[in-house]
């Protein structure tokens, strides 16, 4: 397993003095980031390739939240590889052992030429190195019951939320998501199911739809059809 340690900032605490949601998604996507530049595989070399992993699906199941100035360790593996697909799991674990957070993550790998669905390179398959997969209730790739809420005013793509790819990155999704949830809800797992590739400019449609203590949030587009769709559980 890849790792590497932080300490909880307060600029990614919430009003509670807690690590946020997004904050643990962007330490997940950083720690698989940071495992793929030591190993020769980040953004050079898949811009070289005119390749890029997109996002799939994200599951994240939250046991407890890091408090401030909590020291952290982060970490991550691939387990799998199937045609154009890879399957990475990731932990958060406190300075005592105590695991706080865990993962799984479905990636596709595209031709950035063409946007088809390619295959792993023999770099990727020998450089990235399995272990077996987290014990965990997985859930399906996809998420039922989208798109079946009310709407929301929508809000243009801004430039900040563009990622080297040059579309919405994945926990950009996520924040604009979570900031339908009302205040007060803890979070007890996220789900996201990517469909699209949102761009500068366009326009994000947000519709809620709410089933007991579960929050289903579709981030569409001007067509109301869906870039993203992601799911809160809540306690």
């Amino acid at each position: 397993m890849y790792t590497f340690t932080s300490r909880v900032r307060y600029s990614e605490t919430d009003s509670s003095e807690r690590l946020t949601l997004p904050a643990i998604t962007d330490y997940f996507q950083d720690c698989g980031t940071f495992q793929s530049e030591e190993l020769g595989l980040g953004v050079k070399y898949l811009q070289q390739s005119h390749m890029a992993w997109v996002l799939s699906a994200w599951q994240i199941v939250i046991g407890e939240y890091p408090k401030l100035c909590d020291e952290i360790t982060i970490g991550t593996f691939p387990y799998g590889f199937k045609g154009f697909l890879g399957y990475r799991n990731y932990v958060m674990d406190r300075a005592d052992g105590r695991r706080m957070a865990h993962a799984n993550a479905v990636w596709t790998l595209l031709h950035t030429d063409t946007m088809k669905p390619a295959r792993a390179t023999e770099e990727m398959l020998k450089r990235y190195v399995l272990s077996e997969r987290l014990p965990m209730e997985y859930a399906p790739r996809k998420i039922a019951g989208a798109v079946s809420g009310s709407w929301e005013e929508g809000f243009a793509v801004k430039r900040h939320h563009l990622d080297s790819n040059h579309h919405v990155n994945n926990a950009q999704y996520i924040k604009m998501a979570f900031q339908y949830i009302p205040e007060g809800e803890k979070i007890v797992q996220m789900r996201a199911e990517y469909k699209r590739q949102a761009l500068l400019g366009d326009l994000i449609l947000p519709n809620i739809a709410r089933e007991d203590k579960r929050y289903i949030i579709s981030l569409c587009g001007s067509d109301r059809e869906p870039y993203a769709v992601t799911e809160f559980t809540c306690e």
